[in-house]
């Protein structure tokens, strides 16, 4: 069976889809960079006092598996994210990785490029894989880790074994994430009164598709032209996500909520974000919201977050659940796909994707 980072090797990119731009060295945005100010297809939620917010994404307690079931199902069908408190990772741990991103990122520009991601790669440094769908570039960049491929790279970033406290906190972060998202993702189809043996889903705990994405967004001297992350949904099952604390009106993640606009994902201490992502709208036959989301840049923050994206085995077939389906008197509103198809279909059309699997 082909691995997540395998589904990539058919769709390489140029190289100046990949390189990032030496931050450090930049005063002003420069033109490659500069993005439109509208939000005339998303409307921008009124956030200027967040505080005042009536409808913030839900934040939901773990420590009752029990409660917690209906909450997530209630918010994946109604927002497609939610912010989980009580989850068991330590925070200890989530400062630890977050302090060795913050060191990855801080190495010179010369240094990083070292371990830049090839053409053809999934793994290692560079800008967003979705950079190619839109005109201009955007203000972040990025290293992807699949399996063991941190120290592979680490080790051309850091001489003299300083690259082993980054792959051992990595590797430690990675155990600690699958555990949850297994975790999360049960309750998410026991929300849908779904086994994983009826539709044979345990085969996804032994062998998942997963990956980790470290992204920082550095201080930008105009935010208001830049864009940290263009709007878009995740490939995966679900997404979850560790931001830092960042200034409410100054950048950070935002998710798009029909009837609302653009709404700020405020950080709340100690919570993680779990976005749905397409695959699991598949298999709720479009019931659960694949959330569209953005990130904003700041111009004294640089803000570091940690995605960790959890799918089934790339040859497993993803389609609508048979009971979900069945119960509702509902047509299939996809067909089957196996997790590669999907991967090469997005890396081809992005947004469009879903749509050559309609039915």
């Amino acid at each position: 069976m082909s691995t997540l980072s395998e589904a990539f090797t058919d769709h390489p990119l140029h190289l100046h889809q990949i390189i990032p731009l030496d931050f450090d060295s930049v005063r002003a945005v420069p033109e490659s960079h500069v993005w439109p100010n509208s939000d005339d297809d998303f409307p921008q939620a009124d956030v200027d006092d967040h505080r005042q917010f009536t409808t913030p994404v839900p934040v939901i307690d773990l420590s009752d598996p029990d409660a917690a079931t209906k909450l997530i199902g209630h918010a994946c069908e109604t927002w497609g994210v939610f912010q989980v408190i009580n989850h068991g990772i330590p925070s200890s741990l989530v400062q630890e990785a977050e302090s060795e991103v913050r060191r990855l990122f801080s190495l010179p520009a010369r240094q990083k490029l070292k371990a830049l991601r090839a053409p053809g790669g999934a793994t290692g440094y560079g800008i967003a894989r979705i950079t190619p769908f839109f005109s201009k570039y955007m203000w972040h960049e990025g290293f992807t880790i699949m399996n063991n491929s941190a120290i592979d790279h680490a080790n051309t970033l850091w001489p003299n074994n300083e690259h082993a406290r980054f792959c051992d906190v990595m590797e430690d972060y990675q155990k600690k994430m699958n555990i949850l998202a297994e975790q999360l993702t049960k309750l998410i189809f026991k929300s849908l009164d779904i086994s994983e043996e009826e539709e044979e889903m345990d085969q996804w705990w032994v062998d998942p598709s997963t990956a980790l994405q470290l992204n920082s967004y550095p201080s930008c001297p105009d935010p208001s032209r830049a864009l940290g992350l263009a709007p878009h949904t995740d490939t995966s099952i679900i997404t979850i996500l560790h931001q830092s604390s960042t200034i409410i009106n100054g950048g950070g993640l935002q998710v798009f909520n029909e009837g609302v606009g653009w709404v700020p994902v405020v950080p709340v201490s100690g919570a993680l974000v779990v976005n749905v992502g397409d695959l699991l709208h598949i298999l709720s036959n479009g019931r659960f919201i694949n959330v569209l989301h953005r990130v904003f840049v700041n111009q004294n923050l640089q803000r570091l977050s940690m995605a960790y994206f959890y799918s089934p085995p790339t040859g497993f077939r993803v389609a609508p659940l048979t009971k979900l389906v069945n119960s509702s008197d509902k047509v299939p509103r996809y067909r089957s796909v196996t997790v590669r198809e999907f991967i090469s279909i997005k890396a081809k059309s992005l947004d469009k994707a879903l749509s050559f699997i309609e039915n």
